[in-house]
């Protein structure tokens, strides 16, 4: 299973998508001059103690929860190439579809907050967790032809 690169490849794409549960998404700096940072959780004050969530972020932990089992499923799928290529291109949209909740919850936030917003640099990763998933189609697709062949010449 491990051994083939296109499992490899959807090994990357799934730590990446998981170490989005730990890191930061980007920073608003509120009108008032507070700083606040938007994370899984949602949108809260950096400096309180017990920060209290302005806006939650439980869209946005139920689509990383589904992309991470959806990457998950589809690296144990190795015997049903079809299938694999299919949850694959299905995980390529929902990571685009992530980025686009990510723009827009920051960008809503900080229009409510009447501030300004600041991306993180982890915000590119799940973009690299699409491009590591299209390679994997790739290869997933070699291996179907390369079958595919085998079986024609018996």
């Amino acid at each position: 299973m491990l051994q083939r690169i296109q499992s490899i490849y959807l090994l990357g794409a799934l730590l990446l998508i998981a170490a989005l549960f730990f890191v930061p998404f980007a920073e608003i700096i509120g009108g008032d001059g507070a700083i606040y940072v938007f994370d899984r959780a949602g949108v809260y004050l950096q400096e309180a103690k017990n920060p209290e969530i302005i806006y939650s972020g439980l869209p946005i932990q139920i689509l990383l929860g589904i992309i991470a089992l959806v990457n998950l499923v589809t690296i144990f799928s190795f015997k049903k190439r079809i299938r694999q290529i299919r949850l694959s291109v299905f995980n390529i949209l929902l990571m685009i579809g992530l980025s686009g909740v990510i723009f827009y919850f920051t960008s809503h936030s900080a229009g409510l907050l009447d501030g300004k917003y600041s991306f993180e640099p982890s915000l590119v990763m799940p973009l690299i967790a699409v491009v590591l998933t299209y390679l994997a189609i790739r290869n997933i697709g070699r291996d179907e032809a390369l079958v595919r062949s085998v079986d024609r010449i018996r």
